[in-house]
């Protein structure tokens, strides 16, 4: 390689670590900012609780799907109620919402045939009919393959007390089934998601957005912002969700609970489609913080510069120091805001999880469509563009 050629590529791939490195160390304080948060919410202990509507739209048979909707009756609040949403009557997930109402009496649980599709997003679609069928006005809306704590309702409905803030989100970690494509979605979760997302909160004054893993709101903000029919064809609903009701000049509070995602037991082919879905998500949705990715991939870009420099001092040196950054992040992330000690058991397995990273952000930069729940779409501006299965991939 020439000499100037060879110096440029140095100083690229150095720069590209150093940035990095800048990108653990605001992770990290990320991170403490979020633990500090967590012990002053206690405070919301002694509010009062206000009656609750659990929004649950459903799609066929998740992981341990039995054990997460038990989680959801079980809880420790004084007036709650379950609303299960299918598109479909014939929807296996039908019966397990018998056998849930069956289970528990008490336990005010309905389920809503919603056949109508309003939009492209069919769970929002959902959703959309749903809400009618609410009693309440403090909403919950999450994902069906969510397991929760028995105070879970306890912490998310609480805040909602104060009138400031009018969304409160969740941070989830995965339940890896026992495939290695389950493993790294785990992996890339607590160590890459949730480090993340406590970055934006950090570099934003707070969230302006919403994860699907739990979402509370108003139903009267839910109103001001168009209700479900102003996000029916948008794939990141969650987001949209949280940013509309931001723009409203409600805060948006990250809980101090977390929940847990029961994972499919994914290929590598499935991992790799769920990934690069995601990436164009993000690309989507937030495409300054997609570019921004590129300075959260420490390790191939510390190799990179090994690579680069033919193992000179200072790139080895700068490669131990990214190495024991990331696995400082991951471990903190996992242990302490997670409380998951899973990636004790799979922490070796993050360098092929982020080598994979790099290639996935290439692919979800240059491409729009993308796979969901068995149908083909085009994203566009964020918003999904259903495929006719007679058009060719």
């Amino acid at each position: 390689m020439h000499l100037s050629l060879r110096i440029l590529v140095e100083a690229l791939t150095a720069a590209g670590t150093l940035g990095c490195l800048f990108f653990y160390g605001l992770a990290l304080l990320g991170i403490a900012s979020f633990l500090s948060a967590r012990r002053k919410q206690n405070a919301y202990a002694a509010e009062v609780l206000p009656p609750v509507s659990i929004l649950k739209p459903l799609k066929g048979i998740d992981p341990e799907i039995w054990e997460s909707f038990c989680s959801h009756a079980e809880q420790q609040y004084p007036e709650f109620e379950i609303i299960f949403g299918v598109s479909d009557a014939a929807d296996p997930a039908c019966e397990i919402v018998r056998k849930i109402q069956a289970k528990y009496p008490a336990c005010p649980i309905k389920l809503a045939v919603c056949n109508r599709i309003l939009g492209t997003n069919v769970k929002v679609s959902t959703l959309a009919q749903m809400v009618p069928e609410a009693r309440y006005e403090i909403l919950v809306v999450n994902d069906s393959d969510i397991r929760v704590q028995p105070d879970y309702l306890r912490q998310i409905a609480a805040p909602l007390n104060d009138p400031e803030i009018g969304l409160v989100t969740c941070l989830y970690r995965g339940k890896a089934a026992n495939t290695l494509g389950s493993r790294l979605e785990a992996l890339g979760i607590s160590a890459d998601f949730v480090p993340g997302v406590l970055t934006a909160r950090l570099l934003e004054n707070g969230l302006h957005f919403g994860l699907g893993s739990t979402l509370v709101f108003r139903r009267k903000d839910l109103a001001s912002i168009g209700g479900f029919a102003s996000i029916l064809d948008y794939l990141a609903d969650d987001y949209e969700l949280g940013r509309r009701i931001a723009a409203l000049g409600k805060r948006v509070e990250l809980s101090a609970t977390t929940v847990a995602t029961l994972l499919h037991p994914y290929t590598l082919g499935e991992f790799w489609r769920h990934q690069l879905r995601w990436a164009r998500t993000i690309r989507d949705a937030r495409r300054w913080g997609y570019l921004g990715l590129l300075f959260t991939f420490g390790l191939p870009w510390a190799l990179a510069a090994l690579i680069a420099s033919s193992g000179a001092t200072w790139a080895w040196a700068l490669f131990a120091l990214t190495v024991s950054a990331r696995l400082l992040v991951g471990l903190s992330t996992s242990l302490t805001v997670l409380q998951d000690r899973r990636i004790l058991q799979d922490i070796w397995l993050l360098p092929l999880r982020d080598l994979i990273a790099p290639i996935v952000w290439g692919a979800g930069l240059v491409g729009s469509r993308i796979r969901w729940r068995g149908d083909d779409f085009y994203l566009k501006q964020g918003r999904l563009f259903k495929i006719p299965p007679s058009i060719p991939n």
